[in-house]
């Protein structure tokens, strides 16, 4: 397709008169349609001189009652542009990044455009200070066409503007204060730019807001404007900028707002009053900011249908009880999502847990819990996600889990859980693809049962006191036995699609979202486990990562490793395990992390392409008969069964020739003894003399094959 510049195509007819005839109209037209490729040009249909006086039914094309055109929607035409036509009212071009070019000056002359919509185009420039002369305009949408420098006052002159959506663009520089003047503005949606500087304070001046959206940018400082001059605000997010200080205390006044999204900014306090008046109020998140406050100050005014309240990575501190010991969160009836993770809270859990009827997830990690998770006789059917790791939490594995049937993540690490692994897991939660029970006390065997997880994706059992075989049978784990989707969802909750769990993966902590996928893994590190690696774990052949480190496994490498082809990190290191590496281990194509040190491992190390990757000694480390790239080349590069059989013939040879050496320099002596000898006792002198030189002669033969046979087994 030709890429004309927007200018050429919004000057295309400026010589016809700005109220033109239909048939000039038409003529403009069908002169932009000819310059396009063949397949835009036939999109357009009959859009010829000879149907001229049949304009307004042209495809894409809208006219008055006057029979004059007022609108041209060109999306699912993919065209990029029309011309100058000044009788035009609405003007939407969208979903063709081919077209480049800036937007021009000229857009100035549409003085009766009241919808303005370019989405998803290739433009670029900055947005033209004449666009303040499109006084009737109602909607603009620029979403996702390039933009950059910074946004004119002059959009200030917009008053009849309602809907102003600049998102996903490069603009740089500061909100301007004159959209004060813009009193009719009912949604600003900014998100996902470079703005930077402070929200200015003219905001509060739009009193028909509903909806403001500057996520994603580089705003920052105090928010000093007060937001409840419009009692039709419903949603702000300044997720994801720099603010600071105190949260303003008047977000709610308006007695409107539904959905708060505060995330990853600096804040470092709420005011008790600062949800007194928020009765509407369904979602909120503060997550990642440096609020130093009590729990209940974040708690204790909001309204019983609150579905989401996020305040994870704060300084939160204090309990899950009032003063009177009631429990704060057991009025919320309509909460779907709790996560107070990474705080500084404490106490016990409060038995309602199980009782919220909508709760979906709960994740109390990484604060100082403690005392033993309630037990309640029902679970509800929307509990899906519970994260308790890395905290204090005692006793045995929670019994009241056995009636969560729809749980799919479960992580209790970094606890001080003990007793067995319960043998109903699986049976009672069919749902599971996440089980972390590591870094806790658990101890007995793995029951057989824990490998009738059909959807298991993670399983993370190190660091506990387990002895007793790996079992064998791994045939019912069919999530691990295929390779995952990298691009699906897996049994994930969009609702909660942002939520991470860290994973210790390639000996690095890794963040993933609640959709898990393209990740199987097991972990059994850091257990008494003994007996030989199972078979059955060969079977798995969508497994990324496999750790078996320190335990007390012997035996042999299973020989048919190389089956996981998938695996990316595999760790057999601190065992007893013996035998040579499996030649098949060079068919893992994509390992990246591997560790056999601390084993009694023997024979030549298997090379392979990726295998050459792994230059790091210590890999293969307190081995001693490891050799072969990256430690020190075999000695003899014959196989083994050659090697073998040549040293057996080299000692028979030996033995010959020494034996046959010695027997010459005794008969070499004795006979000269014999024939120069005069006297009885110079024979008998010469005879001892003989015996002696012998016996040194075979001890040193035989220190000789000592050293060779030493030398050979080496």
């Amino acid at each position: 397709m030709k890429h004309l510049h927007l200018v050429g195509l919004l000057l295309l007819s400026c010589t016809c008169p700005l109220l033109c005839a239909a048939q000039r109209e038409a003529a403009a037209l069908v002169r932009w349609k000819a310059s396009l490729d063949g397949a835009a040009d036939r999109s357009l249909g009959p859009w010829s001189m000879a149907n001229s006086t049949s304009l307004c039914r042209w495809r894409y094309i809208t006219c008055d009652s006057a029979g004059r055109l007022t609108e041209l929607n060109l999306g699912g035409a993919r065209l990029t542009g029309i011309g100058n036509l000044t009788s035009l009212v609405v003007l939407r071009i969208f979903d063709n990044p081919s077209l480049r070019g800036a937007i021009p000056r000229t857009i100035g002359q549409l003085k009766h455009l009241a919808v303005l919509e370019l989405d998803g185009l290739g433009l670029g420039g900055s947005l033209p200070e004449e666009i303040g002369n499109l006084t009737s305009l109602e909607n603009l949408n620029l979403n996702l066409v390039v933009l950059t420098g910074s946004i004119p006052p002059t959009i200030g002159m917009l008053v009849k503007l309602r809907v102003l959506d600049l998102e996903t663009n490069n603009l740089t520089g500061s909100i301007p204060v004159e959209i004060r003047n813009m009193t009719e503005l009912q949604y600003m949606h900014f998100q996902d730019n470079y703005l930077e500087g402070n929200l200015p304070g003219t905001i509060s001046d739009l009193i028909n807001l509903r909806e403001l959206d500057v996520s994603g940018n580089q705003l920052g400082g105090h928010i000093v404007l007060e937001f409840g001059n419009s009692s039709l605000l419903n949603m702000v997010d300044i997720a994801k900028n720099n603010f600071s200080g105190m949260f303003p205390p008047s977000i709610c006044v308006g007695g409107a707002l539904k959905f708060l999204d505060a995330r990853y900014n600096g804040f470092t306090g709420i005011r008790h009053q600062t949800f007194q008046n928020c009765t509407t109020l369904r979602y909120v998140d503060f997550t990642a900011n440096n609020i130093v406050a009590e729990l209940r100050e974040c708690f204790s005014d909001h309204p019983k249908w609150l579905s989401t309240m996020a305040f994870s990575q704060n300084q939160l501190y204090g309990t899950l009880l009032t003063d009177q010991g009631e429990d704060l969160l057991c009025n919320l009836t309509s909460l779907s999502l709790l996560d107070l993770s990474s705080n500084a809270l404490h106490g016990d859990l409060p038995k309602c847990f199980w009782d919220l009827p909508n709760l979906g997830l709960v994740d109390l990690s990484s604060n100082s819990f403690s005392g033993v998770v309630p037990f309640s006789r029902t679970c509800q059917v929307k509990l899906k996600y519970l994260l308790l790791a890395n905290n204090h939490f005692s006793g045995t594995f929670p019994l009241g889990l056995k009636k969560c049937i729809n749980l799919t993540t479960l992580d209790l690490g970094g606890n001080n859980f003990s007793g067995t692994i319960p043998s109903w897991a699986s049976m009672s939660l069919p749902k599971l693809n996440f089980l972390r029970l590591s870094s806790n006390m658990f101890n007995g065997i793995i029951p057989h049962e824990i490998l009738q997880f059909r959807r298991l994706l993670v399983l993370d059992l190190s660091k506990n006191k387990l002895t007793g075989p790996v079992p064998d049978d791994f045939t019912n784990f069919t999530a691990m036995a295929q390779e995952q989707e990298s691009s699906g969802t897996i049994y994930a909750d969009p609702d909660f699609s942002e939520k991470r769990i860290h994973i210790v993966w390639k000996n690095v902590n890794y963040a993933y979202s609640l959709q898990i996928s393209a990740v199987a893994g097991i972990d059994l590190s850091g257990n008494s486990l003994s007996q030989e690696i199972p078979k059955g774990l060969m079977t798995l052949l969508g497994l990324r990562y496999l750790n078996l480190s320190g335990n007390h496994l012997s035996g042999c490498i299973p020989e048919d490793i190389g089956n996981i082809v998938l695996l990316e990190s595999l760790d057999l290191s601190r065992n007893q395990l013996s035998g040579k590496i499996p030649q098949s281990l060079a068919a893992l194509k994509s390992i990246s992390v591997l560790n056999f040190s601390s084993n009694r491992l023997s024979g030549r190390i298997p090379t392979g392409d990726q295998l050459r990757t792994l230059t790091n000694r210590s890999i293969y480390s307190n081995n001693p008969g490891l050799c072969g790239f990256p430690l020190e080349d075999c000695i003899n590069s014959s196989t083994p069964a050659q090697t073998e059989k040549s040293l057996d013939e080299d000692r028979e040879a030996l033995w010959s020739y020494c034996f046959v050496a010695a027997g010459f320099i005794f008969g070499f002596w004795l006979y000269w003894g014999i024939f120069l000898s005069r006297s009885e006792t110079w024979r008998c002198a010469f005879y001892q003399y003989v015996d002696n030189m012998q016996g040194k002669v075979t001890k040193k033969v035989y220190g000789c094959i000592s050293r060779f046979q030493s030398g050979g087994s080496e």
